[in-house]
């Protein structure tokens, strides 16, 4: 079943009624997860850090949109909601473009993360990228991303 609410709606669902819950890259209720997990079920999110490509983001004079999305605060969240943390993981890579047009088709493709983007109103800064290209940098940016595996407590 796939519900799509904000991260202050309940759940619509009955107490203790799921043994896994899934959430990749979207805010969550860690109370209302905690609620719906049944004793001993599981709680799985795969999360984009809010300081995901924050050097991208400075490129474009852009601030990120959701800074305190990390892993230490979903953790800090879970717990007081409860839950049992089995596994915290937090990955560190890169973020490449062989080209400025490659770019331009990501920002296109993640509206959210530069907003307002176009080709025209960000031309300046899309110069200044290509500019560093010329001059064999390459446009590599920093990703961030965490997974957080939680337990309900089962019956003793």
């Amino acid at each position: 079943m796939d519900v799509r609410l904000t991260d202050c709606d309940p759940l619509p669902f009955s107490d203790g009624k799921f043994d896994l819950v899934l959430n990749r890259h979207s805010a969550f209720n860690p109370n209302e997860v905690a609620r719906i997990l049944a004793p001993g079920g599981t709680f799985l999110t795969h999360q984009v850090h809010g300081l995901w490509a924050c050097d991208l983001l400075a490129a474009f004079d852009a601030k990120p949109q959701w800074p305190g999305s990390t892993l230490e605060k979903n953790v800090a969240q879970l717990r007081t909601a409860g839950l049992t943390i089995l596994g915290a993981e937090e990955w560190s890579g890169r973020l490449a473009f062989a080209d400025v047009g490659a770019l331009v088709y990501y920002l296109k493709a993640v509206p959210w993360l530069v907003p307002g983007f176009s080709v025209e109103t960000h031309v300046e800064h899309l110069l200044r990228l290509q500019h560093r290209l010329d001059s064999g940098d390459e446009l590599a940016f920093t990703a961030r991303k965490f997974l957080i595996e939680a337990q309900k407590k089962g019956p003793t």
